[in-house]
């Protein structure tokens, strides 16, 4: 079953579905192009089955294990100021017995005495071959040094000292791995040293701080940086880690914008959950914000079907019996602005977060950073008109992963 992703900017919405796990609600939102009237938009459900039949087609959803719509519980509601969309909410049961998401995070895969391999997530080149660590540690908090002051009180002792792996050492930051050199780097990655932000080049009065940057060989992709002739810094959006043992292949038809979506998404849930914040800043290597999230929720569901989808051709071919379904997507809904926005609100909600010092660090390449927006922005305009924009922020569902594997969704025609 292929992944449900969002309709192009070129398809206009047909049906929206989100549900909340732990509110258990939902939302419907039906395009005016499928319908203009809630009386023709019925839903119901059966057999962890929602149906969602309008004049123009049927769409149906295979709930999750455990969830179930509450029958005779959608109801239109208002759509605020959008009269381009219907909406209706719903409410559905989960079952207690569910068991808790686990997390794709390679972060979280890695562990002490197991072998591992690293690649480039661009081509896919094995960078790193059989790589054992005998101790996988965390690293303290992304902007611990400046904590210091306040807990020590004398001089402190890591003033100017980084801190390195070992020997078959692994340590995990919040976006890289910091890990020891081996043999196999010189035949697969290369190094170049460049200054670490554009306005350090233009201004001469400033002192130059520089990167030595490490990329693929193959591919000229940049992966991390060399922070001493030894060690390496790898972040987590440019390598893909997998055991060595087993037939487990890594997964090298995940497109770029969705290995960085799902990466960031699950990264985002596992720093709000053992740091208890809900603001991230995502930054530059030379400390420059270049965007402010805010997290919303991750017990989301999310399914958008396109208009087109919806009122499929009416012919035999346009339902192929036990074809491939489309599957909805688990969501992390959060709220987003770019620090370079030029809107003055924008600027005032940049402004606030820097005075206040509430967004957690989140530091990746500049490359990286413009990437992560461009998915943003991508996204933001598929979403229904009315729920792109809150108080000044914009909104976007980042896709984690599938909540279920048997949660899909199909869509036919009414003949």
């Amino acid at each position: 079953m292929s992944d449900l992703k969002m309709p192009a900017k070129s398809q206009r919405l047909g049906v929206f579905v989100e549900l909340r796990k732990r509110l258990q609600t939902g939302l419907i939102i039906v395009g005016k192009e499928v319908t203009t009237h809630p009386g023709d938009v019925a839903v119901t459900g059966e057999d962890s089955c929602l149906n969602i039949r309008t004049s123009s087609g049927e769409t149906s959803l295979a709930l999750p294990e455990g969830v179930a719509f509450e029958q005779g519980s959608c109801i239109p509601t208002p759509a605020g100021e959008s009269c381009e969309e219907l909406h209706f909410r719903l409410r559905i049961t989960v079952s207690k017995s569910l068991d808790p998401e686990a997390s794709d995070s390679a972060k979280e895969t890695l562990r002490a005495k197991r072998t591992y391999c690293f690649y480039c997530q661009s081509c896919m080149t094995r960078l790193l071959e059989d790589r054992e660590f005998k101790r996988v540690l965390p690293l303290p908090n992304g902007n611990w040094s400046a904590l210091v002051d306040d807990w020590c009180c004398h001089a402190d002792p890591f003033a100017n000292r980084k801190l390195l792996p070992r020997v078959d050492d692994c340590l995990l930051g919040d976006t890289f791995f910091l890990l020891n050199r081996d043999g196999s780097c010189e035949q697969t990655l290369t190094e170049e040293v460049k200054p670490a932000g554009s306005e350090d080049v233009q201004d001469p009065k400033k002192t130059c701080r520089r990167l030595a940057l490490v990329s693929c060989k193959s591919c000229s992709s940049g992966v991390g940086e060399a922070v001493s002739p030894e060690t390496l810094k790898l972040y987590i959006t440019q390598v893909v880690v997998e055991p060595a043992e087993g037939d487990r292949n890594p997964e090298a038809s995940l497109s770029r914008s969705l290995f960085l979506e799902r990466t960031i998404a699950a990264r985002l849930v596992e720093l709000s959950s053992s740091l208890s914040t809900f603001h991230f800043s995502v930054q530059t290597p030379d400390g420059k914000p270049f965007l402010l999230l805010w997290m919303l929720n991750s017990d989301s569901v999310v399914a958008s079907v396109p208009e087109t989808c919806v009122e499929a051709e009416r012919s035999p071919a346009a339902v192929a019996p036990g074809g491939p379904s489309l599957r909805a997507v688990r969501a992390l809904k959060l709220l987003y602005t770019a620090c370079s926005h030029p809107g003055p609100q924008q600027r005032d909600i940049v402004a606030s977060w820097e005075v206040s010092a509430i967004g957690h660090p989140v530091v990746l390449p500049l490359r990286v950073c413009e990437e992560l927006l461009e998915v943003m922005e991508e996204s933001n305009s598929t979403l229904p008109a009315s729920m792109r924009c809150m108080r000044s922020y914009e909104v976007r569902d980042l896709q984690i992963r599938c909540w279920n594997p048997h949660f899909y969704c199909s869509c036919k025609t009414i003949v």
